[in-house]
């Protein structure tokens, strides 16, 4: 299109050789982006590849062992709730779904990393980045969300325990994680279009294992301003809005119990306050180092510690701290453990 216009400009102003000249100087640059855009149909994660081989074996196993273990734990976790009858709760129920949620995370990013730790192929084609990233953002939002919902109903049980079961009935419970995957989808669809929305003509090697997002903006032709403005300003509604609610649910929780309980029970609130709090910072904290810092700020050393934080380590520690800790969570594994053995026994 470019082209014939050019030409008949050429031919239109045969007398101006300096028009054209002007003309051709403003249009080839687009003309160059527009063909080597043409020409990017995979990206390069760039990952550990300039690791030793020893440290990517190293790493290989070490992150082989978190993940089998988060895909146990969190596994056991939605087995226990979804057929314990005596874990029928909106706690347990939330706990479900936030296991569910930590499954399809890390799956989506961990065992593309282990592969690419052993083979020297890092390559990943258009669609496979795109998809990957739009699973991260749907995932990763719902995960927000739904971790506020949780601290929500803590506050509820034992602000307003009287209330709890008609505030928090099965209807409500069923609402709330609906809403988390639904604005997961929807969030993820116009994150999506953000970090697409201009061709590829750069360098097309990712300095992460995966395809994050600020990442493959700044691979983009033109300015990729508009588009980072746009993800920090979602990531103040989907990352900031639910952890201010997160820390004024446990804030109330705190105060509450300061006053109506003994120093041993005040001692494990606040312990188990403490736990959760903790893993809510860690997760949110990384998300928004990558998803609110300007892009000067970051490099490949800053970027995947980060990124492992809140696509691995965390998902990990949700089940050790919202679960394992818990003495019903305890009694529950204990019987599914029992009913196993016993199906055992009997098959023998």
């Amino acid at each position: 299109m470019r082209l014939q216009t050019l030409d008949s400009l050429n031919k239109k102003f045969k007398a101006s050789p300096v028009v054209i000249y002007l003309i051709s100087v403003h249009l080839a640059p687009q003309m160059v982006d527009l063909r080597n855009g043409s020409t990017v149909t995979e990206f390069i994660l760039v990952g550990f590849e300039q690791s030793s081989s020893s440290t990517r074996a190293l790493l290989f196993a070490l992150f082989l062992a978190l993940y089998s273990l988060a895909m146990a734990m969190n596994g056991l976790i939605i087995f226990i709730t979804w057929t314990d009858p005596r874990l029928n709760s909106p706690m347990y129920f939330f706990l479900g779904h936030l296991s569910f949620l930590d499954v399809c995370f890390i799956t989506t990013t961990i065992p593309q990393m282990l592969i690419h730790l052993v083979v020297k192929n890092h390559t990943v084609s258009f669609v496979s980045c795109l998809t990957q990233m739009y699973l991260v953002f749907c995932v990763g939002v719902a995960e927000c969300i739904l971790l506020a919902f949780m601290a929500y109903d803590r506050y509820v049980a034992i602000c307003h325990p009287l209330s709890y079961a008609q505030i928090m009935s099965r209807q409500v419970c069923v609402k709330l994680v609906s809403t988390a995957w639904f604005f997961g989808l929807i969030n993820g669809i116009f994150l999506e279009y953000m970090s697409f929305r201009n061709p590829f003509c750069r360098d097309n090697h990712i300095e992460n294992f995966f395809c994050e997002a600020p990442i493959v903006i700044a691979l983009s032709c033109g300015d990729p301003q508009f588009s980072l403005k746009m993800i920090f300003a979602d990531a103040i509604v989907v990352l900031l809005s639910p952890m201010v609610l997160i820390v004024i649910s446990y804030a109330r929780i705190l105060a509450s119990i300061l006053g109506r309980t003994s120093s041993s029970g005040r001692g494990k609130t606040f312990s188990t306050c403490a736990s959760h709090l903790t893993v809510v910072i860690f997760f949110y904290t990384s998300a928004m180092f990558s998803y609110m810092n300007p892009r000067s700020t970051h490099g490949p050393d800053k970027d995947k510690p980060f990124s492992l934080l809140y696509t691995i380590i965390t998902p990990m520690c949700n089940p050790i701290i919202y679960s394992f800790r818990n003495k019903e969570m305890k009694g529950a594994m204990v019987r599914a453990l029992g009913r196993t053995s016993l199906a055992q026994a009997e098959s023998i």
